[in-house]
């Protein structure tokens, strides 16, 4: 976050600055007024930072440390109860609805947006057309309608995208929906993450889910494919410096990586041993994926048209394009070990994990 006392970060993040409160604006340091012109004090305080997919795992966690940081928060949700079942304190907070996907409701969400983030992701059962179609509706409507908002800067939390061979159709609609985002405004970010690992991290709790339930493991032709899992308190880290980094100066993709390259295997070993369980693993030869995938969501107790997707993006290695992203946003990540532990920890603290 910017620390500069004396000059307005490009980016705005008024409150970032030394005796500058946040929302009214009426606490700015008379050495501070001075440089400022009223008419940037006055834009400060009236812009908002739009967070949609408030209700998801990363938006619900993002928005308070938006709020802790100064900024004046409005939400995108369809329905504003699960932004509260969330965990979100929406005491104070501006909620807007609507649907990214029909684009109802998104030019009222981002009149007045400085920032936004888009955080929606639609791998969901009950659709009458593929993920695929309507993640790509979303970001077209999303980045058509912060355009003629004026929006200045929209950020957006991706996948990585493999550097070699097909993606699958997963990992090729993410990179579709950062095409479109990237034209959405001046200043544009877009960060690829590979798995996260948080406690509501849905590829994360599945494979928890899988090592609790199976006496032994059995782990795929895919299990010797090598990754970068990243902490999602990183990722929090990552998206809330991407909405105020000058180093954000136009279209910008980046991929963020955790500090340790794992093979799918040796993840879901790090997860066995962190649990405290013995799980035997049963080395295959294959992968029938489109059977596998139907198996492990029932035995997770997830949803198919969740799973299916995120299994096809392992059989083959998904790698960063490099490692310059925590440096260039200013970013320390934690080790693999530390994240699991952590995010087996919060979980525990509202469910107990039968395998502890």
């Amino acid at each position: 976050m910017p620390t500069n006392a004396e000059f307005p970060a490009k980016s705005g993040n008024f409150a970032s600055f030394t005796g500058v409160c946040g929302e009214d604006g009426a606490k700015t340091s008379a050495a501070t007024a001075d440089l400022l012109p009223k008419s940037y004090i006055l834009m400060r305080a009236m812009s908002r930072v739009l967070v949609t997919g408030a209700s998801g795992y990363v938006g619900a966690a993002l928005i308070p440390r938006l709020q802790a940081a100064g900024e004046t928060v409005r939400a995108f949700a369809r329905d504003p109860a699960r932004v509260a079942a969330a965990g979100v304190a929406t005491a104070g907070l501006e909620i807007a609805t609507g649907d990214a996907v029909s684009g109802a409701g998104l030019d009222a969400a981002l009149d007045g947006v400085d920032v936004a983030y888009f955080l929606i992701h639609s791998m969901e059962s009950g659709t009458e057309d593929g993920f695929r179609s309507r993640d790509r509706r979303a970001a077209e409507q999303f980045a058509e309608a912060a355009q003629r908002a004026g929006v200045r800067r929209v950020v957006y939390l991706g996948g990585l995208v493999p550097d070699t061979g097909e993606a699958s159709d997963h990992l090729a609609s993410r990179l579709e929906v950062e095409q479109a985002l990237l034209e959405a405004a001046p200043e544009a970010l877009a960060l690829r993450a590979s798995i996260v690992i948080g406690a509501r991290s849905r590829s994360f709790r599945f494979l928890v889910r899988l090592v609790e339930r199976v006496p032994v493991m059995p782990l795929p032709a895919w299990r010797g494919n090598r990754t970068q899992p990243i902490d999602g308190r990183d990722v929090l880290a990552l998206l809330l410096a991407g909405g105020t980094s000058d180093a954000v100066d136009g279209p910008l993709s980046l991929d963020i990586a955790g500090p340790d390259v794992v093979t799918y295997g040796e993840l879901v070993t790090r997860i066995r041993d962190a649990l405290l369980v013995g799980r035997p693993p049963i080395r295959l030869g294959f992968n029938l994926t489109p059977v596998a995938s139907v198996v492990a969501a029932a035995i997770a107790g997830e949803d198919h048209a969740l799973i299916g997707p995120l299994m096809e993006g392992l059989e083959g290695d998904l790698l960063p394009r490099d490692d310059r992203a925590a440096g260039l946003l200013g970013v320390r990540l934690h080790r693999l070990d530390a994240a699991i532990e952590r995010a087996l920890r919060d979980w525990e603290a509202t469910e107990e994990l039968r395998a502890r």
